[in-house]
């Protein structure tokens, strides 16, 4: 059974097309059922598919024009969403040429773009940006938002939880995923009036398919000891990038100590496997996709510096919430959660984060 094609933004990323074909054609032979819609340059998409037999029936190109370059601000990416490859795929979503789309170029005019062709769903205020971070435990975590919205009210983070907990259903099976707020501490005193009122409400709902268990430490995002963690676009943007910063400096620590003397080399190569498996654990290639929660469609971030495996985890992960319905899947915990719940959180127009 075939899915519904992915519509693939091939001009966005550090490297552009040859890896964003690369990594679809890695996802194919993977999985035989994935067919794309590549969109961007004609000439260069079909230089880069001369390398990739397995490509040929299970993708259509879409010529476009323009790239929205990196630095590019949203409201500038918007007016040029009908002639750019990145905004081409979305709208392929829209119409229904596509069922999802994967993009690796400029965050804030994906979110945009987004947001202005797909619309949030009934009972989403704004969108979020989810992404799976690796942790100790057997599954990954899931964190929400990661910067599409720098402010957020208690109402917002509700629906965050909401969100973050469908998908983590999704990628860690569990059925009532356990759900945290960030804060600066675990005591019920701590954190905004925001934080309060959003625990308060969470504490207090009914039905929801989640395990709302209070706050989490930015330290302990990483345990194993919870499977969302939601906190406003702000805050987790600063948190994911601690978090992939100290990931790279002990990787750089550690082979500079390995490195340091005849001893240590010799010591790195008795310890090489359990290294390579750190390695592994921690490239971010290895979990890579971030999910626009909210939409009216399936809309997922590859980051710029992905290699080929890095995409290709990203259109596996896209091709799962599509298999999984994951839309469907909010729209049902929402109507589960009910509009007189949520009584007295006003929502804001919130802005998105390049």
């Amino acid at each position: 059974m075939s899915l519904p094609r992915i519509a693939v933004d091939a001009m966005g990323g550090d490297e552009g097309v040859r890896v964003m074909v690369e990594g679809a054609a890695l996802a194919r032979r993977r999985h035989d059922r994935f067919k794309f819609l590549l969109v961007g340059d004609e000439d260069r998409i079909k230089r880069a598919l001369e390398n990739h037999p397995n490509m040929r029936g299970a993708s259509e190109i879409l010529h476009a024009a323009d790239v929205v370059s990196g630095d590019e601000k949203p409201t500038q990416a918007l007016r040029r969403a009908k002639t750019t490859s990145m905004g081409m795929a979305i709208n392929a979503v829209k119409s229904g040429a596509a069922g999802a789309a994967v993009s690796a170029g400029n965050t804030g005019a994906l979110m945009a773009m987004s947001k202005m062709a797909l619309r949030t769903m009934p009972g989403i205020d704004r969108p979020a940006l989810a992404a799976l971070l690796p942790t100790l435990g057997e599954n990954d975590v899931v964190m929400l938002d990661l910067g599409a919205n720098t402010e957020c009210d208690a109402r917002n983070l509700v629906q965050f939880a909401i969100m973050g907990a469908a998908y983590a259903r999704i990628v860690t099976g569990r059925e009532a995923p356990r759900v945290r707020l960030l804060n600066i501490g675990t005591e019920e005193i701590k954190g905004t009036d925001q934080v309060q009122a959003a625990a308060a409400q969470l504490r207090a709902a009914t039905g929801l398919a989640l395990s709302f268990d209070g706050f989490v430490e930015a330290d302990k995002i990483n345990r194993g000891d919870v499977d969302v963690v939601v906190t406003d676009g702000f805050s987790g943007n600063i948190a994911l990038k601690a978090v992939e910063g100290a990931a790279r400096f002990v990787g750089d620590l550690l082979k500079r100590s390995f490195m340091s003397s005849l001893r240590s080399k010799i010591g790195f190569l008795i310890s090489r496997p359990a290294t390579e498996l750190l390695k592994h654990h921690l490239d971010p290639n290895n979990h890579n996709g971030a999910v626009f929660l909210g939409l009216n469609g399936v809309v997922v971030k590859s980051h710029g510096s992905a290699n080929a495996l890095g995409v290709a985890n990203a259109v596996a992960v896209t091709a799962r919430l599509l298999e999984e319905r994951l839309t469907e899947r909010i729209s049902a915990d929402l109507a589960e959660l009910g509009e007189g719940n949520l009584r007295g959180f006003q929502g804001q127009e919130g802005d998105a984060a390049a």
